[in-house]
């Protein structure tokens, strides 16, 4: 299978991806290649509603068949939103990653916190070349 790479996304290098959706929100999931690389996904471990991340911390867990993954916060910020339908349907992660997959939104303090977290990381073809890699 062909990984998919939507350039109107940006990546980090631990294979999230993030959709900018205002000036201080962020929707976070895992990318199509982290999920083809998991296998079927059975469980999902969220962080609770209003949860404080920092930068690099570990905020949530998808447990496949072959191994559990952290899932690693690409800014600091407060989780304003959780993806409930995880719940009852991890599997989504790996059907629809970009989409009715998402993990979590998080806000940042404030969009200049925003830009500079967003400004580290990877666009769709930098990703691809460094899952080309792996």
């Amino acid at each position: 299978m062909s990984a998919s790479f939507p350039g109107e996304l940006l990546y980090t290098p631990d294979h999230e991806w993030l959709l900018k959706k205002s000036d201080t929100v962020v929707r976070i999931g895992i990318t199509d290649f982290a999920q083809d690389q998991l296998g079927d996904v059975v469980f999902v471990q969220l962080p609770e509603d209003d949860a404080e991340v920092a930068s690099g911390d570990s905020f949530a867990e998808v447990e496949s068949t072959k191994s559990v993954s952290d899932i690693y916060a690409p800014l600091a910020g407060t989780v304003v939103a959780i993806n409930g339908e995880l719940d009852s349907s991890p599997d989504l992660i790996n059907s629809d990653p970009y989409g009715e997959g998402w993990i979590v939104e998080i806000e940042a303090a404030s969009p200049e916190d925003l830009e500079a977290a967003l400004g580290e990381l990877l666009d769709a073809d930098a990703y691809k070349a460094l899952t080309a890699e792996a």
